[in-house]
């Protein structure tokens, strides 16, 4: 196996396996930096965000912070192989970079534009999910381009159940990837109505056009009956699939789901308590955060 590997950043983009080794080690401590957010309130993009002259427009924001994940998967996936000698890759490696990519050809590009308005983002959370997305792109990517099983038969080894949980793992991250998309366009349907609203009464002279960027409500469609954050779990749902699917001894995968968990649960959380502050106990109702049952 190489010892050097060449690319945009020799060595490191893509990395060579001791890099490798040093950047997923690091990488498994995330959950203690991300629960840093339980000491504060704020998060400056959404709903918390604030006037300031670090943000960002919305929209450019997200597009430039969540296309390097699926990107750097993408050149590492391609470019590493050649340089560990690796001239066949099986198909499983394949079909999980594929996957990777269709989750953020949506979420990092159609999501943006779906959205009928964005609120600004402040440049350090866009830094954070910037550095985020390369990291994870780069562990995924180099797993899947070398690193992870390379023949059919480290694959039969990693999986217990063979292709049974290959296919399992599969199903649960399309059960999970069709529900984000459900309960994200229920939220973006909010202000679709809002919209239509208000061009209503515009029509009529009665009001002046709002910012619907700032408009709220306590969506009920589909799991927004039982918690108010559906559209963070069935993404967990997603990569706890990709998990399954990669084998539970694939560490950028499992690293990949805590990560999130760890980032979104505090968001969640929090999220819960702006939603109580704005609408009140009795509207917001016995409605959990983000996991029914538990939080």
């Amino acid at each position: 196996m190489a010892t050097s590997t060449l690319g945009l950043i020799p060595n490191w983009y893509p990395p060579t396996r001791e890099n490798y080794d040093l950047i997923l080690s690091l990488w498994k401590w995330f959950p203690a930096f991300a629960s840093l957010q339980w000491a504060t309130t704020w998060y400056g993009m959404g709903k918390t965000s604030l006037p300031s002259p670090l943000n960002l427009p919305g929209r450019l924001a997200w597009l430039t912070m969540e296309s390097p994940g699926f990107l750097t998967l993408l050149y590492t996936f391609f470019r590493l192989p050649p340089q560990l000698s690796v001239t066949d890759l099986p198909w499983q490696n394949s079909v999980l970079a594929g996957l990777f990519v269709i989750h953020y050809s949506y979420r990092a590009i159609l999501f943006p534009f779906l959205q009928p308005s964005m609120a600004p983002m402040h440049l350090s959370i866009w830094a954070s999910a910037f550095s985020f997305q390369v990291i994870n792109g780069l562990m995924l990517g180099s797993w899947l381009g070398g690193y992870g099983p390379t023949s059919q038969e480290e694959w039969d080894n990693l999986l217990p159940f063979g292709t049974l949980q290959f296919s399992v793992g599969i199903a649960i991250f399309y059960v999970g990837l069709a529900a984000n998309y459900y309960h994200d366009d229920e939220l973006r349907e909010i202000r679709r109505r809002e919209n239509h609203r208000q061009d209503r009464l515009v029509k009529e002279g009665r009001v002046k056009r709002g910012d619907v960027s700032r408009h709220y409500e306590v969506p009920k469609a589909g799991l927004f009956k039982y918690m108010l954050y559906p559209h963070y779990f069935v993404e967990w749902v997603e990569w706890f699939g990709y998990w399954t699917a990669a084998g539970y001894g694939c560490v950028p995968a499992r690293c990949f789901l805590f990560n999130e968990v760890a980032s979104m649960l505090p968001r969640a959380v929090r999220g819960k308590a702006w939603y109580v502050e704005k609408f009140g106990e009795e509207k917001v109702g016995k409605k959990w955060a983000v996991i029914p049952g538990f939080w």
